[in-house]
């Protein structure tokens, strides 16, 4: 394929997609959530803990383990996540288990490995 033919060369204006697509944007807020969640989880260490999650609660020292990183350094990832609200957690006695948020966060974890797949 040549770069010409993903060039457009077209001059018309079709108002009609314009004003449907127009009718349909969001807010520059909804815009900016989509553009944090997609950087949350736009980190590969994120989307391991996502999926290590997704398989069974884990505590921050398994997780440690799991991904043979430092107790700091997965702490650091799970707050990207937390603010993210992709994970939540409990405690119990000293130690905090993570899981994921809710079925949203599954689905996705879910579909964007189909997609890979594919």
């Amino acid at each position: 394929m040549s770069k010409n033919e993903f060039y457009c060369d077209c001059t018309v204006i079709h108002e009609d997609v314009l004003n449907c697509v127009k009718s349909k944007m969001l807010t520059t807020s909804e815009f900016d959530g989509i553009t944090k969640f997609f950087k949350a989880i736009g980190d590969k260490t994120r989307v391991k803990i996502l999926w290590a999650i997704y398989n069974h609660e884990m505590c921050v020292c398994d997780l440690a383990n799991l991904l043979s990183m430092t107790k700091s350094a997965i702490s650091h990832q799970l707050r990207e996540l937390r603010i993210s609200k992709l994970v939540s957690f409990k405690k119990v006695g000293k130690t905090v288990y993570y899981s994921l948020a809710d079925d949203h966060v599954t689905s996705l974890i879910l579909n964007a490995l189909c997609h890979v797949k594919e």
